[in-house]
């Protein structure tokens, strides 16, 4: 799927065909309104490389924290002895605050990753309730209660129209001048051009990107040279095996549907009712249409 776009001309084009297949979390690459339309179950694979993300995002976080871009530049540099006190003048991670935007799979390995380095956690969701939140020891809060009290911010969310922007210029107005943003979700949940802009007025301290909202980015992108950006070629969720477990699952989802059964994981529910598939619940599962 990498690069290609489903729109409704090309889900015209698939004729009698009855599913559409993703293999990664994301599906903003499918118009998922027409292959509604046109009554075509779409299947994602939410619960692949949720902890090599977890592990992507918690290392990128790790990289602001302890600045090692900067440490890095001045090892090679022969800055020996100007590097520690640059970094004496930062906080401990030990106590900072995390901010979650979005509550779903990533975020609940992100947390275990984050506990473990002592930090307090928050979380923004709208549409997971307070309980799933809360039984994972982290504070559901309000978008922008999450913006003022976090020192980082890490993006789990989906991208879609409700996501677009989410942190524009007014959402970094928001955040702590210390503070700092990562993102392994969707580059357009952030307005670039206003990232840049916080981050060289100095309204944020850093970003660490895995995407961006142009990939490849122009070369001429601010965001590549700036000593306090991290960014990495949208890499997150590549390990050894990421193709067998993705063709894997994308099988069986498919598989399903060809047989005339519910696929386990369906993005556009509202779509099952209007087509000749058995709804089966061979065991409980907290996502999908059975959820």
């Amino acid at each position: 799927m990498w690069g290609l776009r489903i729109d409704e001309q090309v889900i015209e084009a698939l004729g009698k065909a009855v599913c559409i297949g993703v293999g990664s979390v994301g599906v903003d690459m499918v118009d998922i309104k027409a292959a509604t339309d046109a009554g075509l179950v779409v299947t994602n694979v939410p619960d692949v490389f949720i902890e090599e993300v977890a592990d992507h995002a918690m290392g990128l976080l790790l990289d602001l924290a302890r600045r090692t871009p900067t440490m890095v530049r001045m090892a090679k540099e022969g800055d020996w002895y100007e590097a520690r006190p640059l970094l004496s003048k930062i906080p401990r991670l030990f106590g900072q605050t995390l901010g979650l935007y979005g509550f779903g799979n990533v975020s609940h390995c992100t947390t275990r990753r984050a506990k473990a380095f002592g930090m307090n956690i928050i979380a923004y969701d709208p549409y997971v309730s307070e309980l799933e939140i809360t039984k994972e020891g982290v504070v559901p809060v309000g978008f922008e209660e999450m913006l003022e009290r976090s020192d980082y911010i890490s993006v789990h969310a989906p991208h879609n129209e409700e996501t677009h922007h989410a942190f524009s210029s007014d959402a970094f107005g928001r955040m702590k001048e210390t503070g700092v943003i990562v993102n392994t979700a969707r580059g357009p949940i952030i307005d670039e051009a206003a990232l840049i802009e916080a981050l060289q007025s100095g309204q944020i301290a850093g970003a660490a990107l895995d995407v961006l909202e142009q990939e490849p980015p122009e070369a001429d992108n601010p965001l590549l040279t700036m000593e306090n950006v991290v960014v990495t070629p949208h890499v997150a969720s590549a390990t050894t095996r990421m193709r067998p477990e993705t063709r894997r699952r994308v099988g069986r989802e498919v598989s399903l549907v060809l047989r005339g059964k519910w696929p386990m994981s369906c993005v556009n529910p509202t779509v099952l009712p209007k087509v000749t598939l058995e709804r089966w619940q061979p065991y409980p599962m907290n996502r999908g249409p059975n959820r």
